[in-house]
């Protein structure tokens, strides 16, 4: 896993986690979860084309070996990033579809039924 930069974002992943593994969550709760998520994946996405543009631009054979290598760290890293953030996003995906249903139906079975004859 890479390293994230900030708290929000290990609170945000162990959360992700949690919920994507099985553990309850409110209606609330999960679109929150999806709002920051997709906003962690966006921001890493953005972080990952701009390293990946400055790598290109020290492709050229006169740029330091050290600058390309610390670019190709980040990209390494973003990529794998971007990666948990997608995995988890289509797990809560999965995971909120699921929640749904069980909430649909928990309804069905418990309401009343119509009966025209009475």
């Amino acid at each position: 896993m890479a390293s994230f930069p900030d708290k929000l974002d290990l609170a945000l992943v162990k959360r992700l986690r949690e919920v994507v593994g099985g553990r309850p969550a409110t209606e609330s709760e999960l679109r929150t979860l999806a709002d920051q998520a997709g906003g962690w994946a966006r921001a890493t996405e953005a972080q990952l084309r701009a390293a990946e543009q400055r790598l290109a631009k020290h492709a050229d054979p006169t740029s330091e070996l050290g600058d390309m290598a610390t670019e190709i760290r980040r990209t390494e890293t973003l990529s794998t990033e971007l990666d948990e953030a997608r995995s988890l996003l289509a797990g809560l995906e999965q995971r909120t579809r699921e929640l749904r249903t069980a909430w649909l139906k928990y309804h069905a079975d418990s309401s009343p039924r119509f009966d025209p004859a009475s």
